[in-house]
């Protein structure tokens, strides 16, 4: 059995390169671009059958080498810098190639489970799978929903009248182990595990949006969480459509700043403390919202899961309070 797994020096797609193995499947194609070659270390304690360059994967792809080899495409790869302004580039990587491997996965009917994001619904309060809520607030949140369009023009909405299965998932604010690479786009906990091993404190946004200080609301998801999902659909292959991929709760920066800071104080030996604690030592403080961010920023998301939980999948999500927990200690370690 032979899996493609695109973006796989990444975040999201290393880790589902490790779920992998731990099933005991190591014939895997690891696809990504090394040109930031600081990310071959989250493959390090992994298990490929192969790597290709993303640059030359598709030529490998419409040649035909793959025809029939193939059980599943784990396509996670993608330019994710919210604030990319090179257009031109953002719909080449995120669109254009991805639309190209898709086509494939239909011909050669292969799995194809692929990274969508929550970026599609910009600044709108409601965040369920359907045309009338999704309206991008940035270029990376177009090319994802671009793609989505694309994908449901071509099944015509009937996901199961597919040759094979088609899932994407719309990820909302990932977070975990394996992320470290991705600089100013890796997650909240992430910087604020830097900045309090730094400095001894965390900073957050002051208010805006009508938002209190770091009162603004994010649906944060676990990468742990991610790759069930993820392995969940891969055993369900009879299962397609786009699907919500977050907790279903949205839950403040300043509950993620705490977590953070007291799974920090765990690794001390340390009791945990409220956010009025942390506040009253400086431990937490804010800072200016950034203008550039001013109208490009979602100030809340929650995913609506109910096609999630319709197709099947029951299990619990962490809470960040959780998440974080888990995160922290394998952060430090590294």
């Amino acid at each position: 059995m032979t899996y493609i797994v695109t973006g796989a020096a990444g975040f999201i797609g290393s880790n589902i390169v490790k779920a992998l193995n731990a099933r005991g499947i190591r014939d895997i194609v690891a696809v990504d671009n090394l040109a930031r070659a600081d990310k071959f270390k989250n493959l390090v304690d992994c298990e490929i059958a192969e790597y290709v360059d993303k640059q030359d994967f598709l030529s490998v792809v419409e040649s035909g080498e793959l025809s029939g080899d193939i059980d599943a495409v784990f396509h996670e790869g993608a330019c994710s810098d919210t604030m990319e302004t090179d257009g031109r580039y953002m719909m080449e990587n995120n669109y254009r190639y991805s639309l190209s491997l898709f086509e494939w996965a239909l011909e050669e009917s292969v799995p194809f489970l692929y990274a969508s994001s929550a970026a599609v619904y910009g600044g709108g309060a409601t965040f369920r799978e359907e045309r009338q809520y999704e309206s991008p607030l940035n270029v990376y949140g177009y090319s994802k929903f671009l793609f989505d369009q694309a994908v449901r023009a071509r099944v015509g909405n009937d996901f199961e009248q597919a040759p094979s299965q088609i899932a994407g998932f719309r990820y909302f604010n990932v977070y975990g182990a394996r992320e470290s690479h991705k600089g100013k786009m890796a997650s909240v906990a992430y910087h604020f595990f830097q900045q309090y091993r730094a400095a001894g404190k965390v900073k957050l946004f002051a208010g805006n949006d009508g938002y209190a200080d770091g009162e603004q609301r994010r649906d944060f998801v676990s990468v742990e969480d991610v790759v069930r999902v993820n392995l969940f659909f891969l055993d369900n292959p009879g299962i397609s459509g786009i699907f919500n991929l977050g907790t279903g709760r949205s839950q403040t920066f300043n509950d993620a700043a705490v977590a953070t800071v007291n799974a920090c104080l765990a690794l001390e030996g340390k009791p945990p403390k409220s956010l009025a604690e942390l506040l009253s030592t400086g431990t937490v403080e804010y800072i200016s919202f950034p203008d550039a961010l001013k109208g490009k920023y979602q100030s809340f998301t929650q995913a609506d899961l109910s096609n999630l939980r319709a197709a099947g999948y029951a299990d619990d999500f962490l809470t960040v309070e959780q998440g974080v927990a888990n995160y922290i200690p394998w952060l430090a370690a590294q």
